[in-house]
């Protein structure tokens, strides 16, 4: 018998975070969380998500032993503002038991019924900065600090308990040898010249800080036409700034201004903290933060997390200006390979960009849907 209770107490919580360790505890392929960081993502009085959205996490239970675990999420922004009334679930674990996966499934669908929307979608979490996706092909490649790695048995899950497909999602990578920097480096001149606009580095994450606000703006603009898209709150910038900017090297983060100092495109790559974050085990400390630092000053893979470019100025080769810099900065830090994060597979425009570098496929991931009516 499958018994599902709610996680509130912050033992609680960890048992929920924690769930997944075990469960991956002999793959080759799963990156653990910290633990700390996902404690404050579940935090509802740090985390300024929650001012616009709820949460309840839930364990399932077998014999005393957990079994399984989901987050149920309610994002008002989305449901008020888009009128887009979706229960969102996501951090969904489980055994390969279809009993495990319906209690659990079952519970965030009630939730839906009783706040009277229309359907249910996961796993995602609770804004476009947060992982997103199951896992469908690829399951032989380490995962990244910011997607989720599953079991394959979890798609059978999911189409046996009615969910179709809602969002498709592939993962690529490039080896930074296939650059051919004559593709961007006379164009992001001419762009340049023609336009007015600078490219602006930094060595430093105190000269970044006074340009992130406005990069989050653009990001609003710049991401508002995708069908999976919530806009980030000004509460919450300040929150990301504090938990992500932290994480990546100054160097690797570009913008792009005009003549009037307009923030015009940017971008943000991270060092890939996989292996890392496997060896730290989910602890940052005795060790893990060695770890983690030694992997942001040393590593040979780079993560390209953001680009986004204004919507007048696309199409008009800015994101040359942008490979131009990175170029120079790979080259400098010996970058070998370099690796986006999901993307949406009807975003063309994303697929326009990156053509030239040869990407390959190496995951694809989808959301999965139910209505409730």
């Amino acid at each position: 018998m499958i018994t599902v209770k709610e996680a509130i107490s912050k033992k609680e919580l960890k048992t929920f975070i924690k769930f997944p360790f075990q469960l991956y505890k002999d793959s080759k392929f799963w990156v653990p969380p910290l633990i700390s960081q996902e404690l404050e993502t579940f935090n509802k009085k740090k985390n300024p998500i929650f001012h616009d959205a709820e949460a309840q996490f839930f364990l399932a239970y077998r014999n005393g032993q957990v079994v399984g675990r989901v987050a149920a999420i309610t994002n008002n922004l989305e449901i008020k503002n888009q009128n887009i009334k979706k229960m969102r679930f996501g951090w969904f674990d489980f055994i390969d038991d279809l009993e495990v996966s319906k209690a659990l499934l079952q519970k965030v669908e009630a939730l839906g019924k009783d706040q009277k929307l229309d359907f249910v979608e996961g796993p995602v979490g609770f804004s476009n900065l947060d992982k997103v996706g199951v896992m469908t092909e690829g399951f032989d490649n380490i995962a990244t600090m910011i997607t989720w790695y599953n079991y394959p048995y979890y798609v059978d899950h999911y189409k046996f308990h009615g969910y179709n497909i809602e969002k498709e999602y592939s993962e690529s990578k490039f080896k930074f040898s296939n650059v051919n920097p004559e593709t961007f480096k006379k164009a992001q001149d001419l762009v340049k010249r023609r336009y007015n606009l600078k490219a602006l580095s930094f060595t430093k994450t105190s000269e970044v800080m006074p340009y992130v606000d406005r990069m989050f703006d653009l990001f609003n603009t710049t991401y508002s036409s995708l069908s999976s898209f919530v806009e980030i709150t000004d509460i919450q910038k300040d929150y990301f700034k504090r938990k992500f900017i932290s994480f990546v090297n100054p160097e690797y983060i570009k913008f792009v201004v005009d003549d009037q100092d307009n923030l015009i495109a940017f971008a943000i790559v991270m060092p890939r903290f996989a292996k890392a974050l496997q060896k730290a085990k989910g602890r940052l400390f005795p060790f893990g933060f060695r770890h983690i630092l030694r992997a942001k000053k040393h590593n040979k893979d780079a993560i390209f997390y953001l680009i986004g470019v204004q919507p007048d100025y696309q199409n008009k080769g800015v994101h040359a200006v942008i490979f131009n810099e990175f170029y120079d900065t790979f080259t400098a830090k010996g970058i070998e390979t370099c690796y986006r994060t999901p993307e949406l597979e009807d975003n063309e425009a994303i697929r326009k960009i990156w053509k030239h570098f040869n990407p390959q496929v190496y995951a694809r991931r989808k959301t999965f849907r139910k209505d409730l009516n």
